[in-house]
């Protein structure tokens, strides 16, 4: 309820016992302000004087264009010039009917008609000795005027003649200029231009209006104001677009506008790719940025990437590796993070992959490991610089990663050891810093490893179950270490990208999909109805994908584009970089991966399975497992036993057992009988083939 004041009030519920209670005010008038003030000033200058790139794009676009039209109306300027003169008689005779209308006071004749139809003898007389006036001057103007004129054309014909024909030609080509028909001027334009409709506050407001959300509509209706629908500040030019700021109505977020991207696009009389609305991270939720650019962001061009031609990185710092909508920087931090990539196939998902790993072959202390599963050979131009390289699908060419998956299985546990017994003032932190990877004696520098179309060693019926293991242990504990993995797939489901590498890999990449299941398995649960949706993206938009874990919020973003050529050139300065630093291993000197045994999970359980137990709980088959082989089965849980015996048709059951404490329990376990059948049956499969 309103009091008369405009103060709200909660009313009592009435007892039927006693009187009506007074209502109770819940605004207090002696309430005391927050008293806090934010600002934000406004920037001296326009963003495209203090931004060295938008300044020069601007400077580049006007420079073509006058260049352009110089060169045009250049190469027509004969042509100009005989189509001027033709026109010079009439412009001539427009010339003297006009001077003859204004000596003689053409343009007052209507007034002195209207004093005749009305009789009126004063005002005729009055404007009749007005125009003799004006007829007496501008008679005398024009005849001192033919006078000199003349005198001063014999002049020049007897001292100057030369500028005598150039004063004549160029009053041909004014007498042909002021001849020329009003719709067929004789000088066209050199650029035909058409013209994007300047955004403004009425052009954002019907488009809002137009996506159908009742809140807005109502607030529009309503002036706006009263539903806190307003703009905070001048919609400006931001980069090759606008910027328009406004708070939303109360209860509307920016992802509700987000959501409905094509019919705000219809509003604003847009194409869709140029329509960006967003949050703003540094305001309220119900503050929307909404950038609309001049061209969708798949046709603007797009700056070159900053290290094409030169430079180095370091992985522990952000690196550019694209724009966003309005073409400014991008930059990512590769370390300590897991990376996945996933769109449907020709989308620039492996154009994306290797530029991650051009970058992290401009880091000389990295060692690259590179493993392209579609077997194109998209990555050969790392090859110079990669520790491990395979392309291909093969069975000898899975075996090659399984074996450098085991390398880099025992370096994470390496590393552990030499981070555990670092002095805490080295390593406050208990993980690899730039110093640490910068100190050749502790071994620590960065590892990379891409896996493109990640789904096909994942799915391998022999090694795919060891692979999985081995890649979600680096997801969940390589990044502290210094090994950074990143995962590619055109087709992100739980089969192709296990839950253990989606669920824990920073940074996503989510390139063009085709439904929400695809694009929450890249970006994470919600995000499609959270309005981050890559199904937004047409085919025309390759390279164009939502970044999520860099920063709070996703964000639109365009990888810079690197041919193969262009990797090409990258990589051999890369590897310069590296024979200079002394990082130059593996694969690129033409050593392969140590081919070393496979674990016998069979055997291995039945040698820490005692005859006399009947059946044991998968928990403590683990921790067995990891006294029996510390360097292989470190870390396992009940839940490994499992995965890795379910492969020999081993299913768990349960099991009574005791706990430490004394107390019986039923728990997940394994017979002792099917681990000695199933060796049976292997066995059996051997001696037949």
């Amino acid at each position: 309820m309103t009091e008369p004041d405009g103060s709200a009030h909660l009313r009592a519920v009435p007892d039927p016992d006693e009187s009506p209670a007074a209502p109770v005010p819940v605004d207090n008038p002696n309430l005391p302000e927050p008293k806090v003030t934010t600002t934000k000033r406004r920037p001296v200058l326009a963003g495209w004087l203090t931004n060295r790139r938008d300044f020069l794009a601007t400077a580049r676009h006007a420079g073509a264009n006058l260049g352009y039209a110089s060169m045009y109306h250049g190469v027509r300027l004969p042509v100009y010039g005989a189509r001027l003169a033709g026109m010079a008689p009439r412009g001539a005779c427009r010339l003297v009917a006009s001077t003859g209308r204004w000596v003689w006071d053409s343009e007052a004749a209507p007034l002195r008609s209207f004093a005749v139809r009305n009789e009126d003898v004063e005002e005729y007389m009055r404007l009749s000795r007005l125009r003799a006036g004006r007829v007496r001057l501008r008679g005398l103007v024009t005849l001192v005027a033919a006078v000199f004129g003349t005198g001063f054309a014999l002049w020049l014909y007897v001292v100057a003649p030369a500028f005598l024909y150039a004063f004549a030609a160029g009053g041909v080509l004014l007498l042909g200029w002021a001849g020329q028909q009003p719709d067929a001027p004789v000088v066209g334009p050199a650029v035909l231009k058409t013209e994007v409709q300047k955004l403004t506050g009425t052009i954002v407001l019907r488009g809002l209006d137009s996506i159908g959300n009742a809140k807005i509509s109502a607030a529009i209706k309503k002036g706006g104001e009263m539903n806190g629908l307003r703009f905070t500040s001048e919609i400006t030019r931001d980069g090759p677009g606008y910027r328009a700021d406004l708070d939303l109505p109360y209860g509307v977020t920016p992802e509700d506008i987000m959501e409905a991207r094509k019919p705000l696009a219809s509003g604003l009389r847009r194409k869709v790719g140029c329509v960006w609305p967003s949050p703003d991270p540094t305001e309220h939720e119900g503050r929307l940025v909404l950038w609309v650019g001049d061209k969708p962001m798949n046709e603007t061009t797009k700056p070159a990437w900053p290290l094409a031609k030169s430079g180095q990185v370091d992985l522990f710092k952000p690196v550019v590796f694209g724009n966003d909508q309005r073409m400014r920087d991008v930059a990512v931090t590769l370390m300590f993070a897991a990376v996945v990539v996933g769109s449907i196939p020709r989308m620039g998902k492996t154009f994306l992959m290797r530029l991650f790993l051009l970058i992290a072959a401009l880091d000389p202390r990295a060692e690259l490991h590179a493993f392209d599963f579609k077997g194109t050979g998209d990555f050969g131009a790392l090859e110079p610089v990669c520790h491990r390289y395979r392309a291909g699908e093969e069975d000898e060419d899975i075996t090659y990663v399984l074996h450098a998956l085991r390398e880099l299985k025992d370096e994470l546990r390496r590393r552990a050891k030499v981070i555990k017994n670092l002095p805490r003032s080295r390593c406050p932190e208990s993980k690899v810093t730039a110093e640490l990877a910068s100190d050749k004696r502790l071994g620590l520098h960065p590892i990379v490893a891409g896996f493109d179309e990640c789904q096909v060693p994942f799915e391998h019926e022999e090694h795919g179950k060891e692979i999985e293991a081995i890649c979600t242990d680096l997801v969940k504990r390589g990044p502290a270490l210094g090994i950074v993995t990143l995962f590619g797939t055109q087709r992100p489901d739980a089969k192709s990208l296990p839950t253990g590498i989606s669920a824990n890999a920073v940074l996503r990449f989510c390139l063009k999909v085709m439904g929400q299941p695809a694009n929450d398995m890249v970006l994470g649960t919600s995000m499609y109805k959270a309005g981050y949706r890559a199904t937004m993206f047409s085919r025309s938009d390759r390279g164009i994908c939502w970044m999520a874990g860099e920063g709070d919020d996703p964000r639109i973003v365009a990888s810079a584009f690197v041919d193969a050529v262009a990797a090409e050139q990258v990589a051999a300065r890369a590897r310069t970089l590296r024979e200079e630093y002394g990082n130059v291993t593996g694969h690129a000197v033409g050593q392969g991966p140590k081919e070393s045994e496979a674990a016998d999970i069979l055997a291995d359980v039945l040698a820490v399975f005692p005859a006399t137990e009947k059946a044991v709980w998968c928990e403590r088959i683990a921790a067995r497992l990891a006294a029996h082989r510390p360097e292989t089965y470190t870390g396992w849980k009940g839940e490994n036993v499992t995965a890795a015996l379910k492969p020999w048709g081993i299913k768990p059951g349960q099991v009574w057992g005791t706990t430490d404490e004394g107390e019986g329990k039923n728990r997940r376990g394994i017979d002792r009988a099917d681990i000695t059948a199933a060796i049976t049956r292997r066995d059996a499969d051997r001696d037949a083939a």
